[in-house]
């Protein structure tokens, strides 16, 4: 590896580790958040949901937009602009405001997520793409670790509004050693032009069903507000895929999804990721706001994850480079989700090394397994002038698991909360205030109300109910989350082709068939990383 190589893969693990930083420390300032500007579940969800709503919607458009007029140039700009709506996520003196400037962060990341990715493809080739690949997913595990723990150390010191202005020094210096040490790419033949239509339609496809999934367990199936907004979100979403069918120059290729090895790897991606970002959601406010947990000692228990990750995540790309990608991603996922199916031991009385922290490094050991082979079989699977539409793919995919995972599992978590809050408290009469603190507490599930204006024993009824409420909630949020990673690993085992090993078995240079690189249309790519590895090994 070069010294401009090695520079380049620094500058874009650094661009992803503002993104990555930004998510994990939001997910642990969620309960700060909701105290200080009032905000109850759905509105922790917007903060979260909004960022990620515009980020997917926009994805496709940051990796074309980067193949049309140079990956480096949008990833610069979504550095800048990323910076800016960080600024104002630090302002924001209600939660709209905040929910609105985290939109904005999202289109934002758009610019600066796929650009990331593609670079590092455009920069390395055959086994080296593996391996940088790994190497960018430990060290941006890193933020993992920066995220949680330091995030929740400071809004201990300061409050939540210290989590966005860390971003701004951190994207300064990747600025800088961006424009030093990336060298520009592109795809010559890329169309000059902007897909409207699909960005409006796909945004109201993803938009109007989580918006209706948030708001549902406020206002009922029943309110035009619910129902309309979602069979208006799921018709937009159907003209999407039949306008992108038809649009000569679509926003998203459809093509791609007929070489296999894509196709399989986003669908894992799918459901993976739907139990990763869903599940881990879910245990940062149940660790916080049930269990009692501090912003800090929230943060430090998932740090486990972010260091198996970082010391492991280099091995397993490695594994896949040399032995084929489908062992890891059948049982990573597998792995992982058995690590939040163990969430089903942790109660509201949560020892941290007994019921905590076999299920984090269960949890850890599956992931790392899981996202550098997944990751690099999206990039092995297409040409090299459509990698940065595959990266935007990818990650699109990744955001839509946890954009609905998010609405769907809070949904499900708030109907559960709410019956099991009902039956736990009986027949018996609490009084107006009473019934208030519990209508309350229906609109913030995953909590324990606060019960000081009760008599003392309406409030340890209450607190009692609610306590063992937000447990089974929890458990039937996480288990279905446990299971969607499994369900992942399942879709590799069944689907991920190996690439072919063996060079007398592959035709002249230029000739090969589909698929005997791990995918159909770059055919002449596995000679000379065959011939790489058995110059560093000795034998094939």
């Amino acid at each position: 590896m070069s010294r401009q190589q090695r520079l380049t893969l620094v500058a874009t693990i650094l661009g992803s580790t503002v993104v990555f930083l930004d998510s994990t420390v939001v997910n642990v300032a969620l309960p700060a958040i909701a105290d200080g500007l009032e905000a109850g579940l759905a509105g922790q969800q917007w903060v979260v949901e909004a960022y990620m709503l515009t980020l997917v919607a926009l994805l496709l458009v940051g990796g074309s937009l980067g193949d049309q007029f140079g990956r480096r140039r949008m990833f610069v700009y979504g550095l800048i602009a990323f910076g800016a709506t960080s600024l104002l996520c630090a302002v924001a003196p209600t939660v709209e405001f905040l929910i609105a400037a985290r939109a904005l962060q999202g289109v934002a990341g758009a610019l600066l997520v796929p650009g990331s990715l593609a670079i590092v493809a455009a920069t390395f080739e055959g086994a080296e793409r593996g391996k940088a690949v790994g190497t960018w997913t430990a060290w941006t595990g890193i933020a993992t670790v920066i995220g949680p723990a330091g995030g929740g150390a400071l809004i201990g010191l300061t409050s939540w509004r210290a989590i966005f202005w860390v971003n701004l020094p951190l994207i300064a210096v990747t600025v800088a050693l961006t424009l030093h040490s990336v060298k520009e790419s592109s795809d010559p033949d890329a169309f000059r032009g902007i897909d409207w239509s699909g960005i409006a339609l796909s945004a109201a496809g993803l938009g109007g069903p989580v918006f209706a999934l948030i708001e549902q367990p406020t206002r009922g199936w029943g309110d035009p507000l619910v129902w309309v907004p979602f069979l208006a979100g799921i018709a937009c979403f159907v003209l999407f895929v039949v306008h992108e069918m038809r649009a000569r120059h679509p926003m998203l290729d459809l093509g791609l999804f007929r070489i296999r090895n894509f196709a399989v790897a986003n669908l894992t991606t799918l459901s993976t990721y739907a139990g990763l970002i869903g599940g881990l959601f879910f245990v940062g406010l149940f660790l916080q706001q049930v269990a009692g947990y501090s912003p800090l000692e929230a943060g430090l228990a998932t740090t486990p994850i972010s260091l198996i990750l970082f010391f492991l995540s280099p091995r397993w790309g490695k594994l896949a480079s040399g032995t084929g990608p489908r062992l890891p991603m059948t049982l990573g996922p597998i792995v992982g989700g058995l690590g939040l199916l163990l969430f089903l031991r942790v109660g509201s009385n949560a020892d941290y090394a007994t019921d905590v922290l076999p299920a984090i490094l269960v949890f850890g050991l599956g992931l790392s397994a899981t996202v550098a082979p997944l990751t690099a079989t999206v990039l092995d699977s297409v040409e090299e002038r459509h990698v940065g539409i595959a990266s935007g793919v990818n990650n699109g995919i990744s955001r839509v698991a946890g954009l609905l995972a998010i609405a769907v599992l809070g949904a499900v978590i708030s109907a559960y909360f709410g019956s099991t809050l009902d039956g736990n408290l009986g027949s018996q009469p609490l009084g107006p205030r009473g019934e208030q603190i519990v209508s309350d507490a229906k609109a913030q599930p995953l909590a324990v109300p606060k019960t000081g204006k009760l008599p003392p024993a309406q409030a340890v009824r209450v607190s009692t109910a609610s306590a063992d409420a937000s447990t089974s909630a929890f458990h039937m949020g996480i288990g279905i989350a446990g299971l969607l990673m499994i369900a992942g690993g399942a879709v590799s085992g069944f689907g991920i082709e190996n690439p072919r090993r063996k060079i007398e078995a592959l035709p002249n240079r230029g000739s090969a068939q589909a698929g005997e690189c791990g995918h159909g249309a770059d055919a002449d790519c596995a000679v000379p990383e065959l011939r790489s590895e058995a110059a560093s090994s000795g034998s094939i």
